[in-house]
């Protein structure tokens, strides 16, 4: 097509030439912190960055002459992982593993992703996140420092606790007789709720660590939209709540009392972070099956399946940065009248039905995300395939 007449000197801004080149993806790997690697067929190692360099302890030149049965000793978790990823065809995470080489006593405990790269699965991309002993060993003591502080202010606070509860019950039921049918299902959430906090008032001694407590299959969806019927009721009334839900989700071997506790003070906590005054708050309850995801305990080559991802997520602030690695601390907290215990509960609560919690946050999208073991019947039935 030929330019107009007296355009032959005008540049085309179509054609106009780059003004710096693209980063080669090997330049952007090698600026990120985390250790990452590729593998190939037979697991030959293909490729390694700048941070896994570092934490082999090892050049990219020696470390491209191995394969992946030579960097990290037999019966490594890792080589495991990485075969999964290769089969399913799909991404594999697994936290708090302990890496061992064999060239080195020092063993690493962190969290490894696997998943199979886009032009050919048969080469497995690894990124290796580190975590230290002593993370590990902090937020063991830190739920441990929130059942004690618990423990106290349930010792002060349970005799005049249920004094006042079995007075709002009461009146609920005097209540109930007077109302219509649609206000009568308010009344009974009432005492049902005012039952729930006398049984959690008599049950503190599980912050004791020497009273377990029942547990049973519990259907996560039952305990959700109790926890959205009891917002919708109270302080976020002005909020709106979707829920998405896998429906062929499995059960979760809880207590159902304890759920409703973690997921009320996590809506709690969303419903607070957006405010009152916001005109379009959101707050979202989603579940899913996320196959593949294992925890590991340092010192224990044992993983443990969390294929249930709980998550509440709200579109208010977001958490501050600096706040975020102490979130689940007791006292910690980003309200002016708040005890900082709510999420040191959650984790203690979670932590003790073998699961974790975690919660990722930027600008107007926190997601506290909680991932749990599924209930497994004495035959062997409901295990991860």
């Amino acid at each position: 097509m030929s330019k107009p007449s007296g355009a032959a000197n005008t540049p085309d801004p179509r054609e106009a030439p780059d003004t710096g080149a693209v980063p080669d993806a090997g330049d952007i790997l090698n600026v990120m912190p985390a250790p990452i690697m590729t593998v190939g067929p037979g697991n030959r190692v293909l490729y390694v960055n700048v941070a896994a360099e570092d934490f082999f302890e090892q050049s990219r030149a020696v470390l491209q002459r191995r394969t992946l049965n030579q960097v990290f000793p037999f019966g490594s978790p890792v080589l495991a992982i990485v075969e999964e990823a290769r089969q399913r065809k799909t991404s594999v995470n697994s936290y708090g593993v302990a890496v061992e080489r064999p060239w080195s006593a020092r063993v690493r405990v962190s969290d490894i992703f696997a998943a199979p790269m886009p032009d050919n699965d048969e080469n497995i991309i690894i990124v290796l996140q580190e975590r230290t002993i002593a993370e590990k060993l902090d937020r063991q003591l830190t739920t441990r420092s929130a059942g004690r502080s618990m423990s106290v202010l349930g010792s002060m606070l349970a005799h005049e606790i249920k004094n006042p509860l079995s007075g709002i019950r009461g009146a609920a039921q005097l209540l109930e007789q007077s109302v219509s049918e649609e206000d009568q299902e308010l009344t009974r959430l009432i005492c049902d709720e005012a039952d729930r906090i006398v049984k959690l008032v008599e049950r503190m001694e599980f912050f004791s660590d020497e009273h377990p407590v029942g547990r049973e299959p519990v259907n996560i969806h039952g305990v959700l939209d109790h926890v959205r019927k009891l917002a919708l009721s109270g302080f976020a009334r002005h909020i709106r709540i979707n829920c998405h839900y896998d429906p062929s989700l499995p059960p979760v071997y809880a207590n159902r009392d304890q759920l409703i506790q973690v997921f009320l003070n996590l809506v709690k906590n969303a419903a607070e972070a957006i405010g009152p005054d916001a005109q379009d708050g959101e707050i979202n309850l989603t579940t899913a099956f996320r196959a593949g995801i294992h925890i590991q305990t340092p010192g224990s080559r044992q993983k443990t399946s969390l294929p249930l991802e709980f998550c509440v997520t709200d579109n208010g602030p977001g958490v501050p940065p600096d706040m975020l690695p102490d979130l689940f601390d007791p006292f910690v907290t980003t309200k002016m009248q708040g005890s900082g215990l709510g999420l040191a509960l959650v984790a203690r609560i979670i932590g003790d039905h073998g699961g974790v919690v975690e919660c990722e946050s930027v600008a107007h999208r926190t997601v506290f995300r909680v991932l749990m073991p599924m209930h497994s019947a004495h035959d062997g039935r409901g295990t991860e395939a």
